[in-house]
């Protein structure tokens, strides 16, 4: 499970996706399986969460990793691959972005 704290050293994902409101539900069950399957058994992988805006426009997926190696090889994984491209064919347009925490605010 993602903990945010400004300590983490290791790397955080953020993925936004932009999808119709008639293809939101059928990529995020392609997101589902691949969390369920792929990305949640990767070495270094720390937990995720998957986020749908009121419109259903918007996707985003928040990620913990190890590090960005750990991160990069999940990528490269050609089981993942496969469901990228599935996921990517849904999608008006998706954006991975690699951040790092500055600041926690409870």
């Amino acid at each position: 499970m993602p903990r945010i704290t400004s300590d983490f050293d290791g790397q955080t994902v953020i993925t936004t996706f932009e999808v119709t409101p008639g293809s939101a539900q059928d990529v995020l069950d392609l997101l589902t399986e691949a969390w369920d399957q792929v990305i949640s058994r990767r070495e270094g992988c720390l937990g995720g969460a998957i986020h749908l805006n009121d419109a259903q426009t918007r996707i985003a997926t928040y990620s913990q990793w190890r590090d960005r190696r750990d991160y990069q090889a999940m990528l490269r994984d050609p089981e993942m691959r496969r469901r990228n491209r599935d996921i990517h064919a849904m999608c008006k347009s998706f954006e991975p972005v690699m951040y790092e925490v500055q600041s926690v605010h409870p």
